[in-house]
């Protein structure tokens, strides 16, 4: 039963506390009372907070939509953290391209200059895929990570403790009111001109002004010893800038890391799809072909080839030459190339071969012999001789 009334009583004690605030937060909305303004000083600080969170929370998000573009994915990756669960893996865009291209020029024949284009171009899209994983889980660590620990963690402790000292401050104000209120009372009971009830109207009027300034001193107190612990905590707002900065330096450095992989892959891919056959990659007229001199010649000389960035370009008449030329030549391998069955000769970068072609042979081919071996060699693989 006692623990029952104390129960009631707080909980009267509270609803009379909120009541209280709730009038003086009208009236000052009103003007029909006055508000205790904060120092400068404080002020300034809980509009840096509130800058600093709106701006966290809009370079967090964007960071998120630029690492991850698909909404849905980013929901079911926030659903499985809130479940404190790990979100499965998925493959993403550039290795799912990646897997097509090379599918693809599996189906089409490494042999042959799309299929092994599509191949190269398949491994190339992989890597970088890679590397777009990796980029998302270090800037995750490193950089979204902190943002978001701020905003869930520090930043709910300012606020909380801000709508601490607002309450206080309006407790502040409600005993100021009062008191101005019990004093004003006060002096009208001084001014009846019966003496029996001035006597008796003064005691009362007096005793609620003691109560009030007794109230007023201790919601002062409170009011103080709030924003001393709010002043604090926003002073820290300067060491978390700081913090992010670091975690910036971070971000900046992991899309470095990623750039220069992707541009590094690219330039290799580029190298190694120069080194085809211009007859495969001109398909806006910008190939360099110098024509040969003359028809019914059967050497490949230099003026039937030009070098682009250190690449040689074999000609497409040079190569058509070749085909109905009975004769033999002798060839350069570009890079490796293993064969795909008994009738293919397997090569070797860099070193040289005897090809000759054979008539009613696949137009991307050419017979290759190496000692007492012989087999189909692709012609993307060479660079023809004088």
């Amino acid at each position: 039963m006692n623990i029952m009334d104390f129960n009631v009583k707080k909980l009267a004690a509270d609803a009379g506390t909120f009541l209280s605030r709730a009038v003086q937060f009208t009236e000052e909305k009103l003007g029909q009372a006055e508000k205790t303004e904060l120092d400068a000083h404080l002020e300034n600080l809980l509009s840096k907070a509130e800058c600093t969170k709106i701006w966290t929370e809009k370079i967090m998000k964007q960071t998120e939509v630029l690492l991850q573009p698909n909404p849905n994915a980013r929901i079911e990756e926030f659903v499985y953290e809130k479940l404190d669960r790990k979100a499965p893996s998925r493959i993403n865009n550039p290795e799912l391209l990646g897997q097509y291209m090379i599918d693809a020029g599996t189906e089409f024949g490494p042999g042959t200059a799309y299929g092994n284009a599509l191949i190269k171009c398949g491994e190339t899209q992989k890597r970088i895929g890679t590397a777009d994983r990796e980029l998302i889980q270090t800037s995750a660590l490193n950089f979204l990570t902190p943002l978001r620990n701020f905003i869930e963690g520090d930043y709910k402790t300012i606020a909380k403790e801000r709508k601490l000292l607002q309450n206080k401050r309006l407790d502040l104000d409600a005993a100021k009111t009062r008191l101005k209120k019990a004093k004003a009372a006060e002096t009208r009971a001084s001014q009846l001109n019966s003496a029996r009830l001035e006597g008796d109207n003064v005691m009362i009027w007096a005793e609620e002004v003691t109560k009030s300034e007794q109230e007023l001193r201790i919601t002062q107190s409170e009011f103080d010893r709030q924003a001393e612990i709010t002043r604090l905590l926003l002073e820290g707002i300067s060491s978390t800038h700081a913090h992010h900065l670091r975690c910036l330096n971070d971000f900046v450095e992991a899309q470095m890391t990623y750039y220069a992989q992707c541009y590094q892959y690219m330039l290799d891919l580029q190298k190694q799809l120069g080194s085809f056959p211009s007859i495969y990659h001109c398909n806006n007229n910008q190939t360099s072909v110098a024509p040969i001199p003359s028809a019914s010649s059967n050497v490949i000389g230099s003026s039937a080839s030009t070098s682009t960035s250190g690449l040689v370009i074999t000609s497409p008449s040079n190569l058509t030459d070749l085909k109905e030329c009975s004769g033999n030549r002798k060839a350069r391998v570009l890079y490796d190339y293993d064969a795909a069955n008994s009738t293919e000769l397997s090569l070797l970068a860099d070193e040289v071969i005897t090809v000759f072609s054979v008539i009613g042979m696949d137009s991307d081919w050419l017979m290759g012999e190496r000692g007492n071996q012989k087999g189909r060699v692709p012609i993307t693989y060479l660079e023809l001789l004088n």
